[in-house]
């Protein structure tokens, strides 16, 4: 009888542990809540000291300004009094007269002493508050350092720069945890936008090699004068569909790095950039009837001009090709307004209703009247505009025209 297979043991338990390690003593982790307490009851603490040293000062002032005599005997014989303190005791006052004016003397002085001393505790009482409230400003700004650091170094990853690291020193706290947290997760993100972009390389050319491949063999088999009418029929049908592959292939490839912030920003003109679409689309407007117009005013923006052309051509080919069949027209213009570039592009064409608008930005999506298969392009045109414009730190606007069409409105921060 063949023994039994022993049972299969269980995996081993990993060994690292992802946690971090809790210290011997946690209670003696100087935390910011340690060190904030320290700081504020050492600050309050001296703060007490001083002022009770000032007020004992004062107090021991006004104590001997009040010991000072009231007044001298002239002559134990005849018992004459006179005082420079109190104008009230003079000779000859009986006794109850004299009485009178001690009390009234003594009174006297103790509220000019009080007076003194209310009008100096003030005083020191005002200086020991702008001296608190300096030193108290320098120790927040040195407590709160490392969150500056830390908000700097997010404005900078926020700006695409994910090499940027905090790399706090100082002691173990939670600001530090924080910051080194910020550090490991921005690791974990470059790491993966790298990879992002080395797929996005690999994939451009991947893609792009197989369709080139297939254009040049349609292209050679289409030049052959002796090939069946059906066959050259089949490859044309071929070769469009390959070329729209292409297109697609492109605009995802554009739709993919365009996601990311233009970290390398040169001065363009609005302007130029859409003469250049102009120029670009005027035969295919010509062809279908369109009439082109409007005026470039300079429109200066920091960004990328390949990325910018992008936007202008790709709103110029939509507004020309969803056009109206007879005495269509486009109107392209740039200016700057209120601070900020601003590209316009407007066009007659089909009534667009108002809940339609948000659906033509996003990728493969048109109105219910055009699908993706059509002959207008492959539904990137408008996804791949609005991704553009966010990585240049603007905003995309569009609004349907009264009469059919669209009115396309790009701003850019000068």
């Amino acid at each position: 009888m063949a023994a039994t297979p022993p049972p299969p043991q269980a995996p081993p338990k990993p060994t690292w542990d992802p946690r971090r390690a809790e210290p011997p003593f946690p209670w003696l982790r100087p935390t910011i809540r340690i060190r904030l307490t320290l700081l504020y009851g050492g600050m309050f603490l001296i703060a007490g000291i001083l002022l009770l040293s000032i007020i004992y000062l004062l107090a021991a002032q006004a104590i001997n300004t009040g010991n000072e005599p009231l007044f001298k005997i002239v002559s134990f014989r005849e018992l004459q009094v006179s005082s420079d303190n109190c104008p009230g005791i003079k000779p000859g006052l009986t006794i109850s007269e004299f009485n009178e004016a001690i009390s009234t003397c003594i009174d006297s002085q103790r509220r000019v002493a009080l007076d003194d001393l209310l009008s100096r505790s003030l005083l020191a009482l005002l200086g020991l508050a702008i001296i608190a409230f300096a030193f108290g400003y320098a120790m927040a700004g040195r407590v709160l350092s490392p969150l500056g650091r830390i908000t700097r170094t997010a404005r900078a990853v926020a700006g695409s720069d994910l090499s940027r690291r905090i790399e706090l020193d100082g002691p173990d706290d939670e600001l530090k945890e924080l910051a080194d947290t910020f550090d490991e997760m921005l690791e974990r993100l470059q790491r993966a936008f790298t990879a992002q972009q080395r797929f996005v390389g690999n994939a451009s050319h991947e893609l792009r090699t197989p369709l080139a491949i297939n254009r040049t063999l349609l292209e050679v088999h289409l030049s052959d004068p002796n090939a069946p009418v059906e066959l050259q029929q089949l490859g044309k049908t071929l070769l469009a569909t390959n070329e729209r592959s292409e297109q697609l292939v492109e605009g995802l490839l554009l739709l993919a790095r365009s996601d990311n912030q233009i970290v390398e920003r040169k001065p363009v003109d609005l302007a130029e950039v859409a003469e250049q679409a102009v120029d670009q689309v005027h035969a295919e407007a010509e062809a279908k009837g369109v009439v082109i117009r409007g005026e470039q005013k300079p429109a200066v923006v920091q960004g990328n001009g390949v990325l910018l052309e992008r936007i202008a051509l790709n709103l110029l080919q939509n507004a020309v090709r969803y056009n109206v069949p007879e005495e269509g027209w486009v109107e392209v213009t740039t200016d700057v307004q209120h601070g900020q570039a601003v590209l316009v592009v407007s066009n007659t064409g089909p009534v667009v209703p108002a809940y339609e608008i948000d659906n033509l930005f996003e990728p493969f999506r048109r109105l219910r009247t055009d699908r993706t298969g059509s002959d207008k392009g492959v539904g990137l045109g408008l996804s791949i505009v609005r991704s553009v414009v966010r990585a240049h730190g603007g905003h995309i606007s569009a609004e349907p025209r009264e009469g059919g069409g669209l009115v396309m409105r790009v701003t850019f921060p000068v």
